[in-house]
């Protein structure tokens, strides 16, 4: 009887030790999202831009924020996402900006050197994000590419000259358009996304030079990375 009991006791012992591994082994999430948070690093360069126009050092621009992914295929590898983020934005270039009598007048540095001449950028974005993917519940690393349209709104900018004799910064300028679009992608495999954005509408709302209106807009390469 009693080798009857500790066998029984071993039985159920070990059945209860099965069931705890069963259940505590973790389920495979079917109904798991992707890339919620994002952050980016670009080269911003301009399109479209004025004769003798020149980029003249490396204009770096960095973007964050968070995207709510929404599956639309049972395997979920079809997406769209929208969101909201931050991003800064800067331009060193030859267009120059003085001031008369509250006026601004634009022109382009030609004839003489100078240490700055930049322009910085912040806005709100608002992205929208087609997704494809080859993403499953167990593998987190998969091949992407998302093609998204952006609405950006400025909350700041400021204009920053230094040269010949001379330091000026203005802020606001009201020539800047205020709202900023366009058509972006992002590419590529696990963490590393190559990402390109083209503007849709030029940087400048009524800025000219003599009587020709400055139509560049923003043409941004860079890598974009996403966070779970």
């Amino acid at each position: 009887m009693k080798k009857l009991l500790v066998l029984l006791l071993l039985i159920v012992t070990s059945s209860l030790f099965s069931q705890i591994e069963t259940t505590s082994a973790p389920a495979a999430d079917s109904l798991y999202r992707e890339d919620q948070f994002y952050f980016n690093v670009t080269n911003n360069s301009l399109q479209n831009t004025p004769v003798d126009y020149k980029q003249n050092r490396f204009s770096p621009g960095f973007g964050i924020g968070f995207l709510r992914d929404m599956p639309l295929n049972r395997t979920r590898t079809i997406a769209v996402a929208l969101g909201m983020g931050y991003a800064v934005s800067f331009l060193n270039q030859n267009i120059l900006i003085t001031e008369n009598n509250q006026t601004n007048n634009f022109d382009v540095i030609a004839n003489y050197s100078y240490d700055k001449n930049k322009y910085s950028l912040h806005y709100i974005d608002l992205p929208i994000e087609f997704r494809w993917r080859t993403s499953t519940p167990t593998n987190k690393e998969f091949w992407r590419v998302y093609s998204g349209f952006k609405v950006s709104y400025l909350l700041y900018n400021q204009y920053l000259f230094e040269g010949n004799n001379q330091n000026l910064v203005l802020t606001n300028i009201p020539e800047v358009n205020k709202i900023q679009y366009g058509c972006y992608v992002s590419a590529g495999w696990n963490t590393f996304n190559i990402y390109v954005l083209y503007g849709l509408n030029p940087l400048f709302k009524s800025a000219a030079i003599g009587t020709n209106p400055i139509n560049a807009s923003a043409l941004n390469f860079g890598l974009q990375f996403y966070i779970l």
